[in-house]
């Protein structure tokens, strides 16, 4: 086993893992839980629905565009240093968004957390692979798994309770102390387990990198504003698409890419991790467009929003850990098959729903649509990066996390077009017009569900094996 693979000796390793459970416990709750307090912020900072998205779609795509770059920054600084770091700086984005004054310096501290978000989660299945006996590893990652679960199942509730007795701002005051005690045992309990190499930074690379994401998804962001066929909205995709293309040549060729794109040369890699993208889109769309709906079309107050979010999110944790350990028994094909038909059934349920829909229906439609997604999702994630080997697997690893971020921000900026498109269609009352937005956004999901299936066709029965022996 070579030195880059070897587990390192860490006194407490347990204790080691604490602050970068934390922070990427935040870090998701972060991410998802912002959703139910989106019509709040609307009315306090008087936006419309295609500005207050972009504290979703930003807050991902700064994750998107930093991790990538993980592996680059864990050998040119220590484990404790990044760290200390991502959790001070989550610190101070959480702080300046709670104070902000403006929808502008919320953004600011909102994309300043997501810095902290993208460095903190790769790193900490880095660290795991390291510090722990391989016998020990299943276990330590499914705890880690487990936890990143948690986090979008209790998040949606947890603020809507906040929201019920106190300000939009608690929500930011709410991540502070569980930072600051992650970064009390970063201080006290974390050791390096890195390899301080100091490669060749390609500059070009990472500017490629941030400049094509960020023009597909400023694009898409401002289509629900100016239309797709406005200048600034054809300027920003266009921008986005070339400087990609350019950027994916130069991955293709390089000897050491920041992304190594060559792995999508492998068929079942690139099936089962198109399927993941469709999917992560599938669940971030609905997740920014069920919470608006309870309260835009159903007149619902926000603190029974999170309640009624609270048993698709549960269930999609429990179905996550379950689906997980499908793929040994009866590969990828069939559950993933089965999950996108589940799934389809969710979605439609969704788009029937009216301003006057019961709660029971709302919730057992989004059980549904919760049970078919990580169905699909847990054995596609599996497939693709079983079907890789060596190095290729942690590239792929990245690879998959990178485009999550990036493919959850251009749903939701999509998501967020066809509501527009869908309300401005519509005549009747506010809430009969948004109801018809949301129907929109949810045909945009059951297309990428469709897709899906006629994907499973393509993928095989059989679980693969990277080493047969």
């Amino acid at each position: 086993m070579s030195k880059e693979t070897r587990g390192r000796q860490v006194r407490h390793p347990k204790l080691a893992m604490v602050s970068m459970l934390l922070g990427a416990f935040v870090g998701m709750l972060s991410e998802t839980s912002l959703n139910i307090a989106l019509p709040k912020l609307i009315l306090a900072f008087h936006v419309n629905t295609a500005t207050i998205q972009w504290l979703v779609t930003g807050y991902m795509l700064v994750i998107g565009i930093v991790l990538p770059l993980s592996s680059l920054i864990s050998k040119w600084f220590t484990t404790r240093q990044i760290i200390i770091f991502a959790l001070v700086d989550f610190i101070v984005g959480a702080v300046i968004s709670a104070l902000a004054g403006n929808f502008p310096v919320l953004l600011i501290g909102r994309m300043i957390q997501g810095i902290g978000t993208g460095l903190i989660l790769p790193l900490m299945f880095a660290v795991v692979m390291r510090i722990f006996p391989p016998q020990k590893i299943g276990a330590v990652m499914g705890g880690c798994a487990l936890v990143i679960m948690f986090a979008p199942a209790i998040g949606p509730t947890l603020t809507g309770l906040v929201l019920a007795k106190l300000s939009w701002n608690w929500i930011f005051w709410l991540f502070v102390p569980f930072l600051a005690v992650a970064l009390i045992f970063a201080i006290t309990s974390l050791e390096n387990v890195g390899d301080i190499t100091r490669p060749h930074v390609d500059v070009l690379s990472i500017l490629e990198s941030a400049v094509g994401c960020s023009g597909l998804v400023i694009g898409a962001s401002l289509s629900s504003r100016d239309g797709w066929l406005s200048a600034p909205v054809l300027c920003a995709l266009i921008i986005g698409i070339v400087v990609l293309a350019f950027y994916i040549h130069r991955q293709v060729h390089l000897e050491t890419p920041i992304l190594n794109l060559r792995v999508f040369k492998t068929p079942a890699f690139a099936i089962g991790s198109t399927q993941v993208m469709l999917d992560f889109g599938i669940i971030l769309a609905a997740m920014y467009l069920l919470p608006m709906y309870i309260q835009n079309g159903l007149l619902l107050p926000v603190a029974l929003t999170g309640i009624i979010m609270l048993p698709g999110g549960v269930v999609n944790a429990l179905t996550s850990a379950v689906a997980g350990r499908m793929y040994d028994s009866v590969g990828a094909k069939k559950p993933a098959m089965i999950g996108f038909i589940i799934a389809l059934i969710g979605a439609g349920m969704l788009a029937l729903t009216s301003d006057h829909s019961s709660i029971a229906y709302v919730i057992t439609a989004h059980v549904i649509l919760m049970i078919g997604c990580p169905l699909a999702m847990s054995p596609s994630q599996t497939s693709a990066l079983n079907s890789l080997s060596g190095m290729e697997s942690a590239d792929g690893s990245t690879i998959l996390n990178t485009m999550q971020q990036i493919v959850g921000a251009l749903a939701t900026a999509l998501a967020t077009s066809f509501l527009e498109l869908g309300r401005g269609a519509a005549t009747g009352s506010s809430a009969v017009r948004f109801t018809n937005g949301v129907h929109w956004g949810i045909y945009f999901t059951l297309v990428l569900i469709i897709i899906g299936i006629v994907l499973t066709f393509k993928m095989t029965d059989k679980p693969h094996s990277n080493d047969l022996k």
